[in-house]
């Protein structure tokens, strides 16, 4: 049986490796994690999770409830069973007892058109315009957020 002491060393380790999975993850997934840089606000955001323990898993102090490990699998884009694995919270082998998933991947406003068969030429440009004005206005919103 483990004493208290190895169990404690033990979670810090997991700790540790499951906030390097999850920074190199999110900084492959495009947030920027720098000091200041709003990367880890936005990915609060996206996970659902304060700001101050998104740093503190990053930092490998703490592991996240179960419950958040899907959205942020998600977030940084990796496969959840992948990313449990890699942050070292379950081995390869119990992995193989995970459902796989299929994940669908962006897609650009072009294809989102054609997936909703807009083909009307005015009603396409209306609607791409509009996700343009969109994207760029929550791109403004987090450099706010961030500066």
């Amino acid at each position: 049986m483990a004493s208290s002491i190895d169990k404690g060393a033990e979670h810090a380790s997991a700790a540790l490796r499951f906030g390097s999975a999850v920074h190199a993850a999110a900084e492959r997934a495009g947030y920027d994690l720098r000091p200041g840089a709003g990367g880890r606000k936005a990915l609060a955001e996206d996970v659902g999770m304060s700001p101050s323990a998104v740093g503190r898993m990053l930092r490998g102090e703490t592991l996240p409830h179960p419950t958040q490990f899907e959205r942020i699998a998600d977030a940084v884009r990796v496969e959840l069973r992948d990313l449990l694995v890699r942050g070292g919270v379950i081995s390869a082998d119990s992995a193989n007892n995970l459902p796989v998933r299929v994940r669908s991947h962006p897609i650009s406003p072009e294809e989102a058109a054609d997936t909703w068969g807009i083909t009307d030429p005015v009603i396409r440009r209306f609607l791409l315009a509009t996700i343009a004005q969109a994207i760029g206005l929550q791109q403004e919103t987090r450099k706010e957020e961030a500066g």
